[in-house]
């Protein structure tokens, strides 16, 4: 960075807060070279020929000249392998212990000195030199995974590894964590490193807040999942294949994977994309389910400033007949910005307003930030320094940066003891009035005009007791805080399901929560970045997110503002958002007719309110996301899988956003079978491309003909009530669809009810399937495409 780029930094951060951020990362800069000593001369190191095996219950040992592999298919299938002594644990992905190994699969020798485990759902095959094979049932290989290199400082330190992988010429790539230019993932080199990008972010800009080596790969073959665990920061550069290159040969896919230190291990999981992500979540941890009311309509805004003005708000929903089920409060309503603080000035009665609001069914939803103002006199400092929580670099003194409140210092949630201590501090959130909880600038960030905005490298922690430094810890800081704010909310309010998401976090924080698109630039790119990232994520396990609408900076049009809206009301969190600069984010700011389009929008997310619900909890049962690439049905349809400007909503629906200005039609890609436009009535049929209608008022939803889909209705005496939209299944053709009824926010368990639909003789029948067979609907039944297009159909049970 030169001088003059230096300056403009400082200024865009303002003077005082950008001299300290300078000072801070010279400061950063000195305790590295300190803390970290240059690596100086390396060897580099192969496995080298195989030496010998030692069966184990699963698997085994495979030793070669100068390392080892410890392989085991394990129940569920999934396979791990861990070279060098690397064991599944000690792991933050991991939801407890590890599945047991398959007692059906033993170590057998193969071929050319190599060995094999075969299960019923793949074969893994090792070869003498350390290649790893993982292929069908059929003998296809889904992943060829070459001996891994090493390269060690002399002087001891932490080996760089390379593990470079091969995958069928047709395979595509996604996952990776939260990446804006996918959710396909191109030719390129992806960082591991969970980073705040400084600015509003659009689709070129990567790497993002939440990064995660779980790379999710779609063949005809065969779909699989492979996940490195190791925290450290890495690199992964993708290459896709091609058919027919050179002389009619096929080129293999590649996946190279940069780690610059830690274990090398890696788990494969082989399947449908159901069975893919159901294993996922088995081992890293079912998706936690939202509060019922997490899954309306949510307003936010990083300065509403005072309470007068979140009333100002609340009251213009309510008048305009706009339902809302939260309010989030950005930083701007802390006093000077310090976390678990009011500004009472500003906020004068913070728990009479989260009452009132309350009473109106509106919850209130605050921001915590994990910097700590370094001030004594500080109450959450000074009892992090009692509790010695504190994270500090190799001479024992805190380390230090800059965030909103100015100097400051940052918990090693690393630490039990630490998390303990945090959690503890989320008591005054909820007696101020607060329902739930979001985690920001939790990379975690440290403001400087050059480099990454964040800890030095050599800061150390406590990581359960090893101990290590910020190179380890970086990319686990937003999980492990996520961890310690939900176990806190569980226990301070037992009887309620926790709210929380948060910007950053790792494998495995669908346990905790969910996650949002973090500042997502105001355009149309920025909007196809939003439907990008809810879709990678939730190939990555986790399922409950979505953008800023409207975009986090800057002011759109009323059309951008508008088809952002429509986009987020069919993705799991359905929140306006915008920064203190920004323009205003409220449906009525942008006319009367954006107004009565975004009321239908959120008429309809309403309405299908009982879905999403089902859609929550069928995620915590099965792994599965509520939003879903198209080709989730269909991965063996080359055409879908490249297929990124729709998606669909659990099993019913398609949704087709318009992601480009002045459209009123697109077409839409459909999966195979009979699909109705919602709005029209009209049938398609599948597979092949379509065109419909987009005017401005909606976008194109169709569902799937034979689904059976929860939503509110209205009863003859005009009360809400849960019904079951079925849409006609197709002449010979059957359907279905699963309801899974609101419990209300606490614990109950959730119970699923299955429904089966079928055509007989012109009519539209439907049976709630039990295990003593089938039964009446336990719900009133509303049937559609039966008759002419956009005419309702008779009512059947």
């Amino acid at each position: 960075m030169d001088g003059r780029d230096l300056v403009r930094s400082v200024r865009a951060m303002g003077t005082v807060r950008g001299l300290r951020a300078a000072r801070s990362a010279w400061r950063q800069r000195r305790t590295d070279a300190e803390g970290l000593p240059a690596r100086g001369p390396e060897r580099a190191r192969v496995p080298g020929a195989v030496q010998g095996a030692e069966p184990l219950p699963g698997g085994g040992v495979i030793r070669f000249a100068r390392s080892e592999l410890r392989i085991q298919v394990a129940e569920g299938g999934m396979v791990f392998w861990g070279w060098d002594g690397a064991a599944p644990e000690p792991s933050y992905a991991l939801d407890g212990v590890p599945p047991a190994p398959d007692p059906r699969v033993e170590l057998e020798p193969d071929t050319d000195d190599g060995w094999r485990l075969v299960s019923e759902r793949f074969t893994v095959r090792v070869f003498r030199h350390g290649a790893v094979e993982v292929l069908t049932p059929g003998g296809i290989v889904l992943r060829r995974d070459l001996p891994p290199r090493w390269w060690e400082p002399v002087r001891g330190g932490p080996a760089r590894w390379l593990q470079r992988s091969e995958t069928p010429a047709d395979a595509r790539f996604f996952g990776l964590g939260g990446r804006a230019s996918g959710p396909r993932l191109r030719d390129g080199v992806y960082r591991l490193w969970n980073t705040d990008p400084k600015k509003a972010f659009r689709p070129a800009d990567d790497p993002l807040y939440l990064t995660m080596p779980v790379q999710f790969t779609v063949a005809d073959a065969g779909t699989h999942l492979a996940f490195h665990d190791n925290s450290w920061e890495g690199r992964v550069t993708l290459r896709e294949g091609e058919e027919g290159a050179g002389s009619g040969h096929d080129r293999p896919g590649s996946a190279e994977v940069r780690m610059d230190g830690g274990p090398l291990r890696c788990w494969v999981i082989v399947g449908t994309p159901a069975r893919v992500l159901a294993g996922w979540t088995q081992l890293t941890g079912r998706p936690a389910v939202p509060p019922s009311w997490a899954l309306g309509p949510q307003h936010a805004r990083w300065g509403f400033g005072s309470e007068r003005e979140v009333r100002r708000i609340v009251a213009g929903y309510r008048e305009r007949g706009l339902p809302l089920s939260a309010v989030h409060l950005d930083i701007d309503h802390y006093d000077g910005h310090r976390v678990f603080t009011v500004d009472r000035e500003r906020f004068p009665g913070l728990p009479g307003l989260a009452k009132e609001l309350g009473e109106a069914g509106v919850k209130l939803v605050s921001i915590v930030d994990p910097a700590v103002k370094a001030e004594p006199g500080n109450a959450v400092y000074d009892s992090g320094v009692a509790a010695n929580a504190f994270v500090r670099d190799g001479r024992g003194r805190e380390v230090r940066g800059v965030v909103w409140p100015g100097d400051c210092v940052y918990p090693d949630f690393t630490d039990p003891g630490a998390r303990r201590w945090w959690g503890g501090l989320y008591e005054e959130r909820l007696a101020q009035g607060f329902s739930g909880v979001w985690h920001d600038m939790n990379e975690p960030v440290s403001f400087t005009p050059f480099g990454d905005m964040t800890l030095p490298r050599s800061a150390r922690h406590v990581l359960e007791g090893r101990g290590g430094d910020h190179r380890e810890a970086h990319n686990v800081y937003g999980l492990a805080m996520a961890r310690a704010g939900y176990e806190a909310l569980r226990r301070l309010r037992p009887n309620e399901r926790p709210f929380l998401f948060s910007r950053s976090g790792w494998a495995g924080l669908q346990r905790y929560g969910g996650t949002w698109s973090g500042d997502v630039a105001t355009g149309w790119p920025g909007l196809r970045a939003s439907l990008s990232l809810a879709l990678g994520l939730g190939l990555c396990g986790v399922p409950y997110s979505g953008p800023d609408v409207g975009g986090f900076d800057g002011r759109p049009s009323p059309e951008l503002y508008l088809r952002w809206f429509q986009l987020g009301a069919y993705l799991p969190l359905f929140r306006t958002h915008a920064a203190i600069d920004a323009g205003r984010r409220e449906p009525w700011e942008f006319g009367d007719e954006v107004l009565e389009h975004a009321r239908a929008a959120l008429a309809e997310r309403e309405r299908l309110r009982p879905y999403f619900v089902t859609l929550a909890h069928l995620a915590r049962m099965t792994g599965a996301p509520y939003a879903r690439p198209v080709w989730w049905d269909s991965p063996e349809d080359r055409v879908l899988r490249d297929c990124e400007d729709a998606f669909l909503l659990g099993e019913a629906l398609l949704v087709a956003p318009v992601l480009e200005p002045g459209a009123d039609r697109r077409a839409v890609r459909l999966p195979r079978g009979r699909w109705y436009d919602t709005a029209t009535g009209r049938a398609y049929e599948g597979p092949g491309q379509v065109l419909v209608p987009a005017p401005l008022s909606r976008i194109p939803v169709l569902a799937r003909a034979g689904a059976v889909i929860p939503v509110y209705g209205v009863g003859d005496g005009g009360e809400e009530r849960l019904e079951l939209e079925v849409w006609a299944p197709a002449a010979g053709r059957t359907g279905g669809g699963v309801v899974v009824p609101d419990t209300g926010d606490g614990w109950v368990r959730a119970v699923a009810e299955r429904y089966a639909s079928r055509r007989v003789d012109g009519r539209v029948v439907v049976d709630r399937v039990t295990s003593g067979g089938r039964a009446e609907p336990r719900r009133p039944v509303r049937v559609r495409g039966l008759d002419e297009p956009g005419a309702g159909g008779a009512v059947d049970g």
